[in-house]
């Protein structure tokens, strides 16, 4: 399909490719917008770009806008589609700008445009007789739109600011085929029956409280999962040579200002003040690292130079941006901060790759990579970002890892990798990242003395695997449907009695198991045993153990496996080895 770019070039890309994605869910949002003005036309139009999965567009109606309403505009969606209309752009000055849009009678609009550079060429997309402030990117024809469904109506504060006038927003979903929205809707569906926060709650894992909105409580079980995932963490990253480093939670503002995180991220930054000086919770690991480089001169026989760090961060989200343990306030970032020369980027990047693909086939997941090239608010030399681009693109060639180009869309500070998870119902979730900076070692004065014995600035890798340890929880609850392999499981083994008779022997099971390092609970109480069963199924235990006559006359345990059903009877000492087997 043809895309037309913000610079109003025109290029083949492809729906799976995310400047395809993006130009066909922005296409969609104007499309939203073109129907609700022809079936509405006093209604104003605010904002409308694409998501992470699909669009929406912001409106402000003079009627309260209804299920009802949305049926009869996803209809138009349709009709407008049949018709086929091409998408152009035109460029229009300033003062021109705003005659035009005082004409339509667009407030938001005025107001997007007013923020916008005194000299600024004001760029346009007209589809039939529809018209949007917009720089794109978007498709050449919305016949390319095949299957769509508009599926919430929501509020939401102009700009998010809760003083501003709410607006009613619309989302919407749409496809180049009819098969991929019938299996997204589906997808939806069983998404419903794992969600995280539903799970969370009846398998007693995690919880929030009125007390802290966005700060989750981790229960016993869930901590049992938390330090599971954390400890395999430890034992990786000590495998490949990474040393770990703890840095505090609160720093002043001197430190924030030479990261750039006061100038470009205050707004998300809890602060406080000590001794009259300001200070600030941090959002981000990255400075920390870099003054625990700086606390020493460093050589070049030191380098590469890997720290890793699980440091709970902490960032001001808008409340209506909470979601479950995926959207918190403070969560724990699995980071690693590598120091090297530029020889040893290449080498580096292939180390990280490779200790990714380990961590995500552990847990099932399948991935596909996308490298993210210079953006237009870049900093640094073109030279810079030339070595470190082609540093990337050459570890993921070697490696014979094949990867997607996202023109544009690095980080400020250079290039990245990103790994996308697909989980269990096709889901995608970008997790693992991997970004080069040159930047943050120079407003440091970070250095190392290189064999010729002169000064020499390293180069720097970003990276996590998780991402944020509770967002991935959550993501392993929902992949999982909440049952969680034998190694991960809270609780691995439950054994419960016909009778209280038999408690004695449980006890004894039980404490032999405990002392394998196995996770076992025992259920001794006087229910009847069909409902003590059900209800360790319902809590989705890995092995069920069941104690009676028999089994205490065999010295034997009957076993219920919850993937394979009736194991029949075991002696305790190979269904150690059985579930030893899955801890690997």
């Amino acid at each position: 399909m043809k895309v037309i770019r913000k610079d109003g070039s025109i290029v083949e890309r492809k729906f799976e490719e995310l400047e395809g994605r993006e130009a066909f869910w922005h296409t969609s949002a104007h499309v939203l917008a073109q129907a609700v003005k022809r079936l509405y036309p006093t209604t104003k139009c605010a904002i409308g770009p694409s998501v992470e999965q699909g669009f929406y567009y912001d409106f402000e109606f003079d009627f309260n806008f209804t299920a009802e309403h949305l049926q009869k505009v996803e209809d138009m969606m349709k009709a407008i589609i049949e018709e086929s209309l091409v998408l152009q752009q035109f460029i229009l000055n300033r003062e021109e700008a705003i005659h035009y849009l005082k004409k339509k009678g667009e407030p938001y609009k005025l107001e997007i445009l007013n923020e916008l550079p005194i000299d600024a060429k004001i760029s346009f997309f007209e589809q039939g007789e529809f018209v949007d402030l917009c720089s794109g990117p978007h498709l050449s024809n919305v016949s390319y739109i095949k299957a769509l469904k508009l599926i919430q109506v929501a509020g939401a504060y102009w700009r998010g600011k809760e003083d501003n006038k709410m607006l009613t927003r619309i989302y919407g979903i749409s496809f180049p085929k009819k098969h991929d929205l019938e299996v997204y809707l589906k997808q939806q569906e069983e998404a419903k029956l794992r969600d995280h926060r539903k799970l969370g709650k009846e398998l007693e894992l995690f919880t929030f409280m009125e007390e802290g909105p966005g700060f989750p409580f981790f229960l016993p079980k869930g901590m049992v999962i938390k330090n599971l995932l954390l400890d395999y963490w430890r034992k990786l990253h000590e495998r490949e040579g990474y040393v770990e480093i703890s840095t505090p939670m609160m720093l002043n503002r001197n430190l924030w200002e030479t990261s750039g995180h006061w100038d470009h991220y205050k707004e998300n930054m809890y602060q406080t003040k000590i001794d009259d000086e300001i200070y600030a919770i941090k959002p981000m690991n990255c400075p920390g690292g870099m003054l625990v480089y700086g606390s020493k001169p460093r050589s070049y026989k030191e380098l590469p130079l890997r720290f890793g760090e699980l440091g709970l961060v902490h960032r001001h989200e808008k409340s209506g941006q909470l979601h479950g343990l995926m959207r918190v306030r403070c969560f724990t970032q699995d980071d690693a901060h590598l120091f090297m020369t530029e020889e040893q980027i290449k080498d580096e990047i292939k180390g990280v790759v490779r200790l990714i693909d380990e961590v995500y086939k552990k847990f099932g997941f399948t991935y596909h990579v996308e490298l993210s090239t210079r953006p237009e608010n870049s900093i640094g030399s073109l030279e810079d970002w030339e070595i470190a681009t082609d540093a990337l693109k050459m570890a993921l060639e070697e490696m014979e890892l094949p990867y997607l180009i996202n023109e544009g869309d690095g980080a400020f500070y250079g290039p990245k990798i990103d790994f996308h998870l697909k989980d269990s119902i096709g889901r995608t979730w970008q997790c693992g990242s991997i970004q080069l900076d040159f930047q943050l070692p120079l407003r440091f004065g970070i250095e190392y003395i290189g064999a010729d014995g002169e000064a020499h600035r390293p180069i720097m890798i970003h990276r996590v695997i998780f991402g944020s340890i509770e967002r991935f929880f959550g993501i392993l609850i929902e992949h999982y449907a909440g049952r969680f392999p034998t190694w991960l499981a809270p609780v691995q083994v439950k054994i419960l009695t016909v009778s209280e008779q038999f408690n004695d022997y449980a006890q004894d099971i039980l404490m032999e198991l405990k002392q394998q390092g196995i996770r076992v609970s025992l259920d001794s109480r006087s229910e009847k045993l069909g409902y003590k069963v059900r209800e360790a199924r319902l809590d989705k235990i890995p092995y069920v153990l069941i104690i009676g006559q028999m089994e205490m006359e065999n010295k034997q345990v009957s076993v219920w496996n919850r993937e394979e059903g009736d194991l029949g009877g075991y002696v305790v000492e190979d269904l150690i080895s059985l579930i030893k087997k899955e801890n690997v």
